[in-house]
């Protein structure tokens, strides 16, 4: 038992939990942290001020809210920096174990003055950088600029698709961090990939959804109303699963 409980903690797992039922799977299932966000299909976007209190009052995961205003690039009018402040202030407020935000400039370069305004209003609130990272011009050029500004971890697919494709980019981030920043892989990672991408890049934390689709318990179903696009299928929705997060969770401790 000690055994199991001392290469547990060897590995990190994170969940993007897209809602509290996601987040209470992700706790349930064994996962250690959460990055807890909205809208999945946008790559993710902040959730509202009450999912983000609810699981900081009720869970005993790590709760690292996404600051996202929206989906799309990663360069932000005033007005939409205005927003991830005051997001940040409120994560700050409620006691939050962390945030995930990331900023680009319209040429592909990490927004160091805005960033860095972010770091200052943060502290001591750690921040991690977000996926923005695969959409910089440079991801070396980005990795030295994200670690002078002080964040703790970057979640990277190695400027790929997924981070199965973009596994041997991944090894060369950490290489080049060397040890002074955390890079997590994230997206695309299964219970198929996550231990050739651990043992390939030697990675101890990893970013998941462990995502399936949930059937609607509605009895009474109005087909011919849309609530979404006319494609949106208004009976069904995608949730962390815990048989999935208890499965990764096992393959790392078997690690």
């Amino acid at each position: 038992m000690v055994i199991a409980e001392e290469n547990s903690k060897k590995f990190t797992l994170e969940i993007c939990a897209n809602s509290v039922e996601s987040a209470i799977a992700a706790e349930k299932g064994g996962a250690q942290r959460i990055e807890l966000c909205a809208n999945l299909g946008e790559g993710g976007t902040t959730p509202s001020y009450g999912q983000i209190k609810w699981c900081v009052e009720n869970l005993y995961l790590e709760v690292w809210p996404l600051i996202r205003p929206r989906g799309g690039d990663f360069n932000y009018s005033e007005a939409e920096f205005e927003n991830i402040l005051e997001d940040l202030s409120f994560c700050k407020k409620i006691g939050c174990s962390g945030v995930v935000i990331g900023l680009l400039n319209p040429d592909g370069t990490v927004d160091d003055m805005r960033c860095a305004r972010i770091i200052a209003a943060a502290t001591p609130l750690p921040v991690a950088f977000h996926r923005a990272f695969d959409m910089s011009i440079n991801l070396s050029s980005s990795l030295e600029s994200i670690i002078k500004l002080g964040f703790v971890r970057i979640l990277t697919s190695g400027g790929k698709e997924d981070a199965f494709v973009g596994v041997d980019e991944i090894k060369k981030i950490i290489t080049e961090a060397n040890g002074r920043i955390e890079i997590m892989p994230g997206a695309g990672i299964n219970a198929l990939n996550i231990i050739e991408i651990a043992k390939i890049t030697g990675a101890r934390s990893f970013h998941t959804t462990a995502k399936s689709t949930v059937g609607s318990k509605m009895q009474f179903k109005n087909e011919a109303s849309k609530m979404g696009g006319k494609d949106a299928d208004e009976f069904s929705y995608e949730q962390t699963d815990i048989v999935k997060v208890k499965e990764l969770s096992k393959l790392l401790r078997g690690l």
